[in-house]
């Protein structure tokens, strides 16, 4: 793949690493969750990429909705804001969830998410995050699955973006920023 380097830096993880702790991910669930009602919420438009993949790896049935929702914009710190930009098109009452997140950085927009789907009365909520900051971390969150622990880097590739760029990377680099 051709992408310009311009912002890209260091290799934070490699397209095969990716793949492989993917299909890892996807035997846990499928064993996890086997006989059960599992929908997977895809975080907009982040977690695309993984979720794709992940599905792909999940070897009983399972469904699919999406929710977007907003707290960087174009910037690299997260405002604190969180706004739901598209909301699930299904009910999720008595169902097993299970949230499928590109990355877990302060925490508080999964905080907010979770604490709205809760409401919804589903039978289980679980978090599948590729990727998470522990060093960010605001609020203390339970992710029952982790793909990767990355330092304290702005994230792009496989999904993750800035200003909307670079998500297309196989690769998750570190945004090279100016200065």
């Amino acid at each position: 793949m051709t992408i310009p380097e311009g912002r890209i830096g260091e290799i934070i993880v490699q397209a095969d690493d990716l793949q492989h702790r993917v299909r890892e991910l996807g035997a846990e669930i499928t064993r996890d969750y086997d006989g059960r009602d599992l929908l997977l919420v895809g975080v907009l438009k982040g977690a695309v990429f993984f979720l794709a993949d992940l599905m792909r790896h999940i070897e009983i049935p399972c469904e699919v909705d999406f929710m977007a929702v907003a707290s960087y914009g174009s910037a690299t710190e997260s405002s604190g804001v969180v706004r739901i930009l598209k909301d699930l098109d299904m009910a999720i009452e008595g169902r097993d969830v299970l949230i499928v997140e590109d990355i877990v950085d302060s925490g508080l927009t999964l905080q907010y998410l979770l604490r709205s789907l809760r409401t919804r009365n589903p039978h289980t909520l679980e978090v599948c995050a590729l990727l998470t900051k522990p060093s960010r971390r605001e609020v203390d969150l339970p992710a029952r699955y982790i793909g990767f622990e990355i330092p304290d880097k702005f994230a792009i590739g496989y999904g993750l973006d800035h200003a909307e760029k670079y998500r297309n990377l196989p690769y998750v680099a570190a945004l090279q920023l100016d200065g």
